[in-house]
Parts: C-alpha cells; structure tokens; sequence
C-alpha cells in the first residue's frame, strides 16, 4: 500500500530521549492517561481530574489562541462526568481495532466535540488531543502529526486520506499503518512505560495509538 517507513523506530526513540524525567513538558501526557485510567482508585473526583486534563492540555499548547483561554478547569466539568462514565473497557481499544471499531470512535469522537466546543470551533486539534490524553486509544490529528501521514500516503487523494476529520478513512489508514509496523511498535510498547509523577516507572504501557502519534508529531521536525 505504500512503502513502509524505515526510520519508524529511530523517530519514536528520539521523541522518548528528550523527556527521560518526570519534569518535561511531555510527561504531562503520561499523567493524564494514569490519572484517568480505570485502574486508578482515586480517579472519580470530578474536580482534581479538571485540573489533571487542564494541566495537560496547556502543556500541549491547547489553549494558546483557543477559546479555552478564557475559560478555567471548570468548564472541563461536563466533559470529566462523561469521561468517568464510559465502560472500561475502552481503555483496552488501540489501534489494532480501528477497523472493527470505527464507528464507536467516530461518534465519541463527535460526542465529546458537542460538549467542548462552543459555536461550531474546528476543535479536530482539541478533541483527539483529550482523547490521546485520557484513553491513549488515538493519535493527536494536530497540525503536525497530519503533515506527516499526508506526506507518508501523498499518491492517494486528500479526501481518501481523510485527515482533516475522524473519519472511518483517517482510522483505516492509521490502522494499515499499524499494521505495517506492528513489530516495531510491539518492541517499543515492552519498554515504554507510563511515568509516575515522582519519576519512577508505572505498570501502564505505552499504547499503539500513542507511539504512532509520537512517531507523526516528532517525523515533521526533520
């Protein structure tokens, strides 16, 4: 389908070299993952997981020129609720069940924008950033990451290509892109652990879905 990226494991390994502590801006994302993840006892208070999920979001740069600049954790409140809500076993889709799955992802996705979003905000950027951050089961569709996957399947069309939303085409490319480097990214899961905010390793693995946006967001930087 296209030729396979051979610089897959090189790309995420130099992601992973610049946050070897507790302290860079990136291990925001592993906080928020643990925080919300259902083996987490203390994750059903509403209000510390505002906070958790705001954290997150400034670190990544999510309220720089948004409308969320003028809001506070608060206005997470909604959203948090319906985050606590889900059945667990959300947490155990990745990226090997985006064609089995597509449609559930597809309309959490637009659920979850029908609570964030005020007055019809493309929050593409926004949305999937909550989602790589609080389920880890899909890549961050940021400005960055797109450029990189357009690029890697430039012979098709835009509108194949499908990233410009999350749609059933974006999820079945990302998923022949799994696929193609299922090996390599398997290897990486074994030694990719999510970080405790004292800097020591949790019993969470990095998902799928999580390393291939490492390896989109950190492509562009060439």
């Amino acid at each position: 389908m296209y030729k396979i990226q051979s610089d897959f494991s090189d790309v995420v390994n130099r992601f992973t070299d610049n946050c070897k502590d507790a302290t860079y801006r990136d291990r925001s994302f592993d906080f928020c993952y643990a925080h919300f993840h259902p083996t987490n006892p203390n994750r059903n208070d509403v209000q510390y997981g505002c906070y958790v999920l705001w954290s997150y979001l400034a670190s990544w740069g999510m309220l720089r020129g948004s409308f969320l600049l003028e809001k506070s954790p608060a206005y997470l409140e909604k959203l948090v609720v319906y985050i606590l809500e889900q059945d667990h076993s959300i947490w155990n889709i990745d990226a090997k069940d985006y064609m089995e799955k597509a449609d559930y992802i597809v309309k959490m996705y637009d659920k979850m924008y029908g609570i964030v979003t005020e007055n019809g905000e493309r929050g593409i950027t926004l949305i999937t950033k909550i989602i790589l951050g609080v389920f880890g089961i899909l890549p961050a569709y940021d400005t960055f990451f797109c450029e990189t996957f357009r690029d890697i399947f430039e012979q098709y069309s835009d509108k194949y290509c499908g990233f410009r939303t999350v749609s059933k085409n974006s999820l079945k490319i990302l998923y022949h892109f799994y696929q193609a480097h299922q090996k390599e990214i398997t290897e990486l899961q074994k030694n990719l652990k999510v970080m405790n905010f004292d800097g020591t390793e949790s019993n969470l693995h990095y998902t799928a879905a999580k390393i291939i946006d490492m390896y989109g967001f950190n492509k562009s930087f060439k």
